[in-house]
């Protein structure tokens, strides 16, 4: 069980945002209780893709240093997918390996640019 960070920088008015998610509910509000985010961010559902919160830059920091996870701006669609693998569907689950293959697939190509970048 864990919570996880990703590395968005999305501005929103004068903050810089990322995602924070978590294995279960109630890891994810025992971390914003820890870092001071109010509970009533919580987006879920049929308004967002996934149950997660909206946090600050300053708040990313206390989440790590409390034990969150750090990934890439691929972790949350990581973490859906992996979501459908719980699934008794076969389609469901089909679906989940498939958005995982995806997944892997942007990773390697954005490292295959980054490489080639630094040449």
């Amino acid at each position: 069980m864990a919570v996880y960070v990703d590395d968005m920088q999305a501005p929103f008015g004068r903050m810089v945002m990322c995602h924070m998610w978590a294995d279960t509910l109630p890891e994810l509000l025992d971390m914003v209780d820890r870092i001071g985010v109010a509970r009533k961010w919580l987006q879920q559902p049929p308004k967002a893709s996934w149950v997660h919160f909206d946090i600050a830059k300053s708040k990313r920091a206390l989440a790590v240093r409390f034990g969150a996870i750090e990934t890439d701006r691929f972790g949350p669609a990581e973490h859906c997918a992996r979501l459908l693998l719980t699934s008794d569907n076969p389609e469901t689950v089909a679906r989940g390996e498939r958005q995982l293959e995806a997944v892997a697939n942007c990773r390697a190509r954005r490292a295959g640019e980054v490489q080639g970048s630094l040449i």
